[in-house]
Formats: structure tokens, C-alpha cells, sequence
């Protein structure tokens, strides 16, 4: 292994660090994001890459990046992430339908791609805890627009050591997602409604992170806080695998020869997963275009056409609530590696809160964009629905941002990041047109298992059944103030 590859920040702080350092502390004391001095190269070639099992190929992706764990100690923490959590035995299967590929991201036990890195995540942190000698117990702090959160806290549930403490929108997440949280069994886990927006949310978070004097506040206790959100670069690198894996299975199939390019369009809120797509690209997977697919709220697709990050402009609620965010977290990852030193980043990014605009010109990523309104977005649900496949409506934004581009002359997989189930009423009234805002979850299951062909999910299928455990809702500006109560 190469044993070199450090850590540094977004910002400047000239402090590197291992892998199991970054993991553990989540984000930089300077309030900027870890990432990897250089990426580093994928060796094995594109044929036998598409031979291996998601868990071998895990291994061959995170020990280029994870270069302070042992071989062993990464095997362990793929082999209990990668295992009986997910209903089908690839992990990450990939479904023809409509003249596109999807990527199905949304096997493992909370329905949505982010059990693909949550899952792994505890693991890793809790070795890299040992690693570094760290005594102190861990408190996950994490902000959502529906999907971290409970797969954050379905992976730290009842983990020694640990405390989860979820923010979420009041209001800005599905019924399903919702009540995927607040039922949360758990001694460790606590889930909290924000009235505000997923951007009031994220923010409250990383204030909380980059307040010293707390940090040496709750240091004497002997807690020390830590984040499952994609800021932390231990979320972040375990999704880089199921690109390589995407690649391989159409290898595998014949649909494209080895070496061969392939487009990836990716339904995109806080950057991190098309980020993901990024590294692998830079890490040599044959990537001919990365579609940033934006819904409404559009903040990503003005950025990538006019190089004007502009978050002042109106809040959008729409059918695909994990993308209804207007600070991009990730983008930050990629404005450095595109050349902005860390004096440079930390202007744009004091711009951003300050005024609520930076300039950047992004064109030398080869990330290219579009969108999807809510009318597109429901068209594109019912067209795929003829075509005899039922996704979410977030992949809808990513299915109809690529049929708006139009570029048929390559192969193109399309990463769908949740299952339907999730986002029940809005895909079942995209397809037949009925408002199923009043029906309850028990027969709004029974719809999409009528419309789709696939059995509701065990791990749903008693949701509405189970005792709400979580019920503090509180004011944007409390969020500290809870965590304190909590952690008292």
C-alpha cells in the first residue's frame, strides 16, 4: 500500500493529516473540507475490474485512499457493511429500461443511496477511532434532506462508543422519510425537527463544528463531534465504488467494451455523489461526460452554465426533497481541485455566507448540467412508466435532464438514488394523475406495488405501525442549545 496519501484542508490549514484523522474529526478546524493531496490512479485494468464482487472491488478503490488501514481492517469493514443489509446480491445492480442504464442504489436497508457509504462508515470510524488512540465517546452530528439522516442512524444505532443526533426540516421531507427517523429505535440516537429549510439546517450544523470554544467545552467531558454528512470524507469515498462497479457490469454483459466511454447522469443536492463520479474519472475510469442533473431550485445548473454560485433566490419545495438545497457543500471539494488555493476557497466560501454569491469558472471540471421543473420531472415519471420501469422522482430529474441533452451516441447509466417507495404520492400521481396527498401509507405501499411490480420493502412495510420516538421540533437559531441538553 501506498502509505503517503495525506489529508489537508479546503482552506489552507496546513495541518495534514491520515485518512483515520479525517475520518474521525469529519470536517477541518478551519472550517473547510479533507480531501486527498492527489487522487490517486486505479491500476487494475477495466477487464478484470469487472470480474470482482462489489465487496472485492470496495477493497481496491478505498485502499488507494484509506492508505493508514490494514488490508485486514479494511476487509472487516467492507465484509460488515456489504452483507445481509441488502435485499439484492450484487448491492448495486444495474437495470436497462427506457435506452438507458440505471445504477439502483437503493438496496440496502433504509431505501436510498446513501446506505451505499453509511453503511461502511460506522466501521471505519470506530477503527480509525482505535487508530489514532481516541478514548473519548463520538458524537455523530448531521444535518439531512431526508435520506442521511436515517441511514446515518440505522448505521450508528446502538454503536458503542457513539451518539447520533439528526437534524431535518420540519416539513421538508417526504412522510416516508420522516417517519423512517422518527421511529429510530436506539438508546444513542436522537432525531430533531428544524423549522427552517435543509439549508438552515446544514448551516446550524457546521457552526456548531466550528465553534472551538464548544469543541474544548465538550473535549473536557471527554465527547468529541464528528459528522456522517458527505462533508466527511470518509462518506464521500466509499461512493466512489459503485461507479467502477457500474462500469464492470456492463463490461460484464457485453453492452460496452473494456476502455470504452460511458456518461453518468447523477441527481445532485449537496455534490457529493457526482463528486464521487468525479474522483473516479480522475482516478481513470473511462467517463466521457458527468450530467449534473438539478431539479427547481436549479442553484448548480446557473453555476455550471454562468460560473455564478447565487444562492439569493427563492426556496423551492418540490417532489424531490433531497435535492432541495441551495448550499452545495461538496462543490467546495471541487473548486479545489480545480486549481483554487485554500486563501482563494475560503473567500468564495466567506462570499457565500456573507453575501450569498461567488464567481468561479468551472468549465475545466468536464461537468456539464441541466434541470428538470416539477411539470418535466412528473412527464418524465409517467414516460418512463410506459416504458415498464417505475422510479423515484428524483431519479426522474436525472432521467429527464439526460432526454433533454439528448446525447444517444454514447452509453449512459443513470444513478438512481431511491427507491419509489419513498416518494410514494408524488411518483403514484405522476403516473396516473389521482392526488394521493390523504392516502395512507399502508395503501399508498399497496399503489406503488400495483403500478411497479415489486413487493413493498420489508424495511418499510410496517413503518406506520411503529411508535414515534423522536418529537423535538425546535427554531433554526436552537440547534446548538439542543445539542448541549442532549449531550448534558
Amino acid at each position: 500500500m501506498n502509505m503517503d496519501l495525506q489529508y489537508i484542508s479546503t482552506r489552507g490549514h496546513a495541518q495534514r493529516v491520515t485518512a483515520s484523522e479525517a475520518i474521525v474529526k469529519g470536517i477541518a478546524p478551519d472550517g473547510g473540507l479533507y480531501v486527498p493531496e492527489t487522487i490517486p490512479v486505479f491500476t487494475l485494468s477495466m477487464d478484470a475490474m469487472a470480474k470482482l464482487s462489489y465487496q472485492d472491488l470496495a477493497y481496491e478503490v478505498l485502499k488507494l485512499f484509506l492508505t493508514d488501514f490494514t488490508e485486514d481492517e479494511l476487509r472487516a469493514c467492507i465484509s460488515g457493511a456489504y452483507g445481509q443489509g441488502f435485499d439484492d446480491p450484487s448491492v448495486a445492480p444495474v437495470v436497462e429500461a427506457g435506452g438507458a442504464y440505471f445504477l439502483e442504489l437503493f438496496h440496502g436497508r433504509t431505501l436510498a443511496f446513501k446506505d451505499m457509504a453509511l453503511s461502511i462508515l460506522p466501521h471505519l470510524m470506530m477503527t480509525a477511532a482505535k487508530k489514532i488512540g481516541l478514548n473519548s465517546e463520538i458524537c455523530i452530528l448531521t444535518a439531512t434532506s431526508g435520506d442521511t439522516g436515517k441511514a446515518a442512524l440505522a448505521g450508528f444505532a446502538d454503536v458503542p462508543g457513539t451518539r447520533i443526533i439528526v437534524f431535518y426540516p420540519e416539513g421538508g421531507v417526504s412522510e416516508v422519510q420522516r417517519l423512517q427517523m422518527v421511529t429510530q429505535e436506539g438508546e444513542n440516537t436522537c432525531v430533531v425537527g428544524v423549522r427552517g429549510n435543509f439549508d438552515d439546517t446544514q448551516t446550524g450544523v457546521k457552526q456548531i463544528f466550528t465553534d472551538a470554544a464548544y469543541a474544548a467545552e465538550l473535549a473536557e467531558k471527554g465527547i468529541v463531534l464528528s459528522s456522517a454528512n458527505s462533508i466527511n470524507i470518509g462518506r464521500l469515498v466509499p461512493q466512489i465504488v459503485y461507479y467502477f462497479y457500474a462500469y464492470g457490469q456492463l463490461v460484464q454483459r457485453g453492452a460496452i467494451a473494456a476502455g470504452e466511454d460511458i456518461n453518468f447522469v447523477v441527481p445532485t443536492g449537496n455534490f457529493g455523489n457526482i463528486l464521487a463520479g468525479y474522483y473516479a474519472k480522475k482516478m481513470g475510469l473511462p467517463v466521457k461526460e458527468l450530467l449534473c442533473a438539478s431539479n427547481a431550485n436549479r442553484v448548480l445548473h446557473d453555476f455550471f452554465t454562468s460560473s455564478v454560485y447565487n444562492k439569493n433566490r427563492e426556496f423551492i419545495l418540490t417532489s424531490s426533497p433531497s435535492m432541495d438545497i441551495l448550499v452545495s457543500s461538496n462543490l467546495e471539494r471541487l473548486l479545489y481541485h480545480l486549481g483554487g488555493d485554500g486563501a482563494e476557497i475560503k473567500r468564495l466560501m466567506t462570499s457565500l455566507n456573507t453575501e450569498g454569491v461567488y464567481t468561479f469558472n468551472a468549465t475545466a471540471s468536464g461537468i456539464v448540467s441541466e434541470f428538470s421543473d416539477e411539470a418535466e420531472t412528473s412527464a418524465a415519471l409517467a414516460d418512463m412508466y410506459k416504458a415498464g420501469y417505475v422510479m423515484d422522482t428524483h431519479t426522474a430529474v436525472a432521467c429527464k435532464a439526460w432526454q433533454k441533452r439528448g446525447d444517444t451516441s454514447t452509453k449512459t447509466v443513470i444513478v438512481s438514488t431511491a427507491s419509489p417507495y419513498k416518494f410514494g404520492a408524488s411518483v403514484c400521481g405522476a403516473i396516473t394523475g389521482k392526488d394521493y396527498s390523504a392516502i395512507s401509507p399502508d395503501a399508498l405501499f399497496a399503489e406503488v406495488e400495483r403500478l411497479s411490480g415489486v413487493k413493498t420493502p420489508d424495511a418499510i412495510a410496517d413503518i406506520a405501525h411503529k411508535p414515534i420516538r423522536h418529537k423535538t421540533v425546535c427554531e433554526k437559531d436552537d440547534m446548538k442549545t439542543i445539542v448541549q441538553n442532549i449531550l448534558k
